[in-house]
């Protein structure tokens, strides 16, 4: 196939302003680069967090470390901070044509996309495709060997079967952000440490917390209780840093206000005692944040196209006893994902049910909660609403900058944890893909519309209002489909539609 010199591309130039590009040029891929044929790309709900916070968003950033700045100059495709950008993560390409030094890549191959580059880290986050370089939502996207390979040589195009349909390999990708959040392993020990004590602690150091330097400690260990000295020590935190706190008998006596954005996006987490033992603290921390045996996981959210692929996950994940309470403030999206889940449930011999948190009040607590929309006050909630022991999941991204009102005491004698993950790793990339490759998972379950680029900007205003109960998925190549609403989608429908195109 020719490449033709323009493309149909949607582009983010600003805060909330998208814009369909009818004659972006096709980059002609220079010594290291592959240049790719989109087959689809599936829109995200973070998708709509590029779209609000723009330059603003921790991925959208300059790359800090890990790549030689002149091998960025030469990427036209790297777009960091208020360079217009082509979002789009969820996808699967086709390699066009390749630059005269690669030799890894040839013309006609298929690959799953990787989006996530953790050795490339921005102020706040790490570098990724759709982010701060240009993503799918266009016909061709360009790719460069420097950045999608991994320090350790694992290259980030997982080589896909010509069998499975496009849209259930690109769909490999929000899964495996699902399966990410369940299977992060947790840090249990203790590397660099700060220790602070309000009173005669051994080691401790007495210094004003506002003087520590910010973000330099992998540890801060604070013996004592006062709320005031708590959420200025958060700034000390390095990034997958823990907050140890030990109380030593006293109580906060009001809320603390937390650092929870950095929870999803800093990757750090909160432990603490009543006591002032820190092997105490450390001894809540899970080995992962999996669900456990007779675990009544509440996913807040449940119906939306995410929220959805978390109670798929957990009722198809084999842990016994399990009950699924999925809530969501639509009755109508609630419906969908009962005809959907329902058999599942059924078929594994666990326990769902569905509420609408505006009229139903669950009976019970929680000792698994997962969070699927970015609100700082649901975490607050989620806290009070824990049993013992409770992992509470901050799936969605509340911006890494955004604090919380949280009421520790009640966080430490119940001993919760909190985790959040952000994107996925390879790993976890090849799991689903293999599971969709077995026919024990069929992710095009979550489709719920498609659209061309001609209805992607639609589809990314569908998913800030969650109209649609599941996934859209986007064929680049198709001219003239606006959004589409779909009762299934699978291979045959999906081959129907190209071949009109």
């Amino acid at each position: 196939m020719k490449i033709p010199t323009t493309q149909r591309a949607i582009q983010l130039v600003g805060p909330n302003e998208l814009r369909l590009n009818p004659n972006k040029p096709v980059p002609i891929p220079g010594p290291r680069q592959v240049l790719c044929r989109v087959e689809v790309c599936g829109l995200c709900f973070s998708d709509l967090k590029l779209l609000k916070q723009f330059s603003g968003h921790a991925r959208k950033s300059e790359v800090k470390a890990g790549i030689d700045p002149q091998a960025l100059r030469e990427m036209p495709h790297y777009v960091p901070g208020d360079k217009p950008v082509v979002p789009g993560h969820e996808t699967v390409v086709r390699i066009a044509a390749v630059g005269p030094q690669v030799a890894r890549y040839k013309v006609g191959e298929r690959y799953l996309v990787q989006t996530d580059y953790r050795w490339l880290p921005t102020a706040n986050s790490a570098s990724a495709f759709g982010y701060n370089f240009e993503g799918a939502l266009q016909e061709y996207v360009l790719v460069d060997e420097r950045v999608i390979t991994a320090p350790e040589g694992e290259s980030m195009l997982i080589p896909a079967p010509e069998d499975l349909p496009a849209s259930a390999i690109a769909l490999c990708e929000p899964w495996a952000c699902v399966e990410d959040a369940y299977v992060e392993q947790q840090r249990r020990t203790l590397q660099r440490s700060l220790v602070v004590g309000d009173g005669e602690v051994p080691g401790a150091t007495r210094a004003r917390p506002d003087a520590l330097p910010a973000g330099a400690f992998d540890e801060v260990i604070y013996f004592g209780s006062d709320p005031a000295v708590v959420e200025k020590l958060f700034a000390s935190v390095a990034a997958h840093g823990l907050l140890v706190i030990c109380q030593c008998g006293g109580r906060f006596g009001r809320p603390v206000v937390a650092a929870i954005g950095r929870v999803h996006y800093g990757g750090i987490r909160i432990v603490g005692t009543t006591s002032r033992n820190v092997a105490d603290a450390l001894a809540g921390i899970p080995a992962t944040a999996e669900i456990r045996p007779h675990d009544k996981v509440n996913i807040i959210g449940a119906a939306g196209p995410m929220g959805t692929m978390h109670v798929i996950r957990d009722l198809c994940q084999g842990v016994a006893g399990v009950t699924v309470l999925a809530g969501d403030l639509s009755d109508e999206r609630l419906a969908a994902l009962r005809r959907l889940a329902e058999p599942l449930a059924a078929k594994n011999r666990l326990t769902l049910k569905t509420y609408n948190p505006a009229r139903d009040k669950l009976a019970e607590k929680s000792n698994y909660i997962v969070l699927m929309a970015p609100v700082p006050a649901l975490v607050a909630q989620a806290v009070k609403d824990a049993a013992p022991k409770a992992i509470i999941n901050i799936f969605a991204g509340i911006p890494a900058d955004k604090t919380g009102e949280i009421d520790l005491d009640a966080y430490i004698e119940k001993q919760c944890y909190f985790i959040g993950t952000s994107g996925s790793t390879l790993d976890d990339m090849k799991a689903v893909l293999a599971k969709v490759k077995a026919r024990t998972l069929d992710t095009n379950l979550s489709v719920a519309a498609v659209a061309g680029l001609d209805g992607a900007i639609d589809g990314i205003h569908a998913v800030e209002k969650n109209t649609l109960p599941g996934k859209i998925v986007v064929y680049p190549s198709v001219r003239d489909l606006p959004l589409t609403p779909v009762p299934h989608w699978n291979a045959e429908t999906e081959q129907a539609l190209l071949k009109q195109s």
